[in-house]
């Protein structure tokens, strides 16, 4: 009996040291691949202030990306953050709310972008009369990124042993004084892997985007169509006329999604401390 539990551990290391190693090397393959193929491609035309069929700069893109991503966190994490310590610390657990509210938001994070667009273009396009804007996808992303940072924050918060909620209410603390001074601080690093998640939606998204911020090359207000990186290096790809600045977009835009995921753990170790 002990030798077989003993040979089902070794397999079973085996098997997952396998699986790391061979994602490890997709990453890398994929890494290497972008590199190889754009890196050669990159010019100043790529990063001129207004783009152009002939230097098809990418810049306004990078623009686009930085604004959406930075509105579509802004609405998006106090209102996932701030549901999830409700449902942790304030509602009670295993109440039919809470069972509710899981339910609908494992749901929503399960739903296929293209369908968050289609209702953005509905809702905010058509309905509410915006058009192709910017702010239209801001408001899709931030309804498509909400469920994932709230079921990552509910799961970091309750991951906090509740020793520690307990030696706080012990001392004398509140609630509000135990959750934001004890609870969150541990918590921290949970949650910026949620926020680091929805970066990663937002930054990579271009079906919602297509149907409700548009695919127009310029930068300008939330009130104006736009693309974004992710959306000008699919349009680049689509036309099949300029396959070498779709390469160099693809470079920029995984060093933007590595620069703003060190950006947010950096930030998230400064908030820890």
């Amino acid at each position: 009996m002990t030798n077989s539990r003993h040979t089902s551990s070794a397999v079973l290391r085996v098997l997952v040291w396998a699986a790391a190693a061979l994602t490890v090397v997709i990453l890398v393959f994929l890494i290497a691949f972008i590199l190889i193929k754009g890196i050669p491609n990159l010019n100043a035309g790529l990063f001129a202030r207004e783009y152009t069929s002939e230097n098809c700069s990418m810049l306004p893109a990078i623009l686009n990306t930085v604004k959406i991503t930075f509105f579509s966190l802004l609405l998006a994490v106090p209102l996932g953050v701030f549901s999830a310590i409700y449902l942790a610390e304030y509602a009670p657990r295993g109440s039919r709310l809470v069972k509710i509210v899981r339910l609908t938001t494992e749901t929503l994070a399960g739903i296929p972008s293209i369908v968050y667009g289609l209702f953005g273009y509905l809702m905010f396009n058509i309905s509410l009369g915006f058009g192709y804007s910017l702010i239209a996808g801001v408001l899709t992303l931030t309804i498509m990124v909400l469920p994932t940072i709230m079921r990552t924050t509910e799961e970091a918060l309750l991951s906090v042993p509740d020793l520690y909620r307990e030696g706080s209410f012990g001392l004398g603390a509140g609630r509000l004084r135990t959750v934001f001074r004890i609870v969150l601080p541990p918590a921290m690093p949970g949650i910026t892997a949620g926020v680091i998640l929805a970066i990663g939606r937002i930054v990579g998204e271009t079906a919602a985007l297509i149907f409700t911020s548009g695919t127009a090359s310029g930068s300008a207000g939330l009130t104006t169509s736009g693309r974004t990186l992710a959306v000008h290096m699919y349009a680049l790809w689509n036309e099949g006329l300029h396959m070498g600045a779709a390469y160099a977009t693809g470079v920029v835009l995984l060093l933007l999604v590595v620069g703003i995921n060190t950006l947010a753990g950096w930030a998230a170790k400064r908030m820890t401390r």
